[in-house]
């Protein structure tokens, strides 16, 4: 079994301190339903910001038989392979801080040394918080804004942030050993998940990813990241899926009559799962304040 030092590879010369550094995973795979995890976690930290740092080799993680790697042919017919890849990135100047981003693919293999690699990063950047983000199928309907859960093992962060520790128990993605993985390092770290709706699991759900975002951005003190794509026009998105999820649903008498059910029940909800994004916020400052003097 290979060591941490013989699959990750960083190159932090030149890099310089980092402020209020958080590191902020993503990762295809059981715990991103429909790509929205890694969709936010993408914006978070684009090309023309970023600065790659290192990688974990992919060799050791996976069976390439379900993760093939994939073959491009330029313009020029150069052929190329793309490998499953897990790019450290930083992005300086997010608001008060700076973002370390992982937005990578599940391994199938080797999950200790692979968790290992993500503490070894943020241990080294001096990370004050990892916070991962998924996307899990949730009976939530689609004309309402999908609801953010969040749980931590961190008891002081739990009670600053207002949320409670992890609940479920049975198989986990890699995104559970990782969380294991830092409390036993004594690495705060906070699991922020949003549900989409289960019945319409293979199509898009960009209103999911701005829910994401907005708490994750808030939280964390940064900019809610922007498309840089001229036509990935984010309110526009909404609204033609909104469109084609409303289709697929009136074509179902049966669907119809379970989306009202579920409208029911969302609405009876008084309180979402996790406090409002400002108070989260204030909360996330203060824990990280008095951490800071604590150590």
């Amino acid at each position: 079994m290979e060591s941490v030092d013989d699959v990750l590879m960083l190159q932090l010369d030149g890099l310089g301190e980092l402020r209020s550094p958080v590191l902020l995973i993503a990762l295809t795979g059981l715990f991103d339903i429909a790509g929205v995890a890694t969709t936010a976690l993408d914006e978070f930290a684009p090309i023309e910001q970023a600065v790659t740092i290192g990688e974990i080799d992919p060799d050791p993680f996976y069976d390439f038989t379900q993760a093939r790697p994939t073959v491009h042919i330029d313009d020029g017919g150069v052929r190329s392979l793309t490998w499953p890849d897990n790019e450290f990135d930083v992005v300086r100047g997010s608001g008060d801080r700076d973002l370390v981003v992982l937005v990578g693919t599940e391994p199938h293999l080797g999950w200790r040394t692979y968790s290992a690699c993500i503490r070894r990063v943020a241990e080294l950047l001096g990370c004050e918080v990892v916070v991962t983000v998924g996307a899990t199928a949730d009976g939530v309907p689609h004309t309402r804004m999908p609801r953010v859960s969040g749980s931590t093992t961190d008891a002081a962060l739990a009670t600053a942030l207002g949320i409670g520790a992890p609940t479920y128990q049975g198989p986990t993605g890699v995104a559970g050993v990782i969380h294991a993985d830092l409390a036993d390092a004594g690495i705060p770290a906070v699991s922020l998940r949003v549900g989409v709706p289960h019945y319409l699991m293979s199509a898009e759900h960009p209103q999911a990813v701005v829910a994401l975002q907005a708490h994750l951005a808030h939280v964390l003190g940064v900019p809610v990241p922007t498309p840089t794509d001229d036509d990935a026009d984010r309110a526009g998105e909404i609204a033609r899926w909104r469109a084609l999820h409303d289709e697929a649903v009136e074509a179902d008498p049966q669907l119809q009559r379970y989306v009202r059910v579920l409208e029911a029940e969302y609405d009876r909800r008084a309180e979402a799962e996790i406090p409002s994004a400002d108070d989260l916020a204030a909360q996330f400052e203060q824990f990280l304040r008095d951490r800071t003097d604590d150590t």
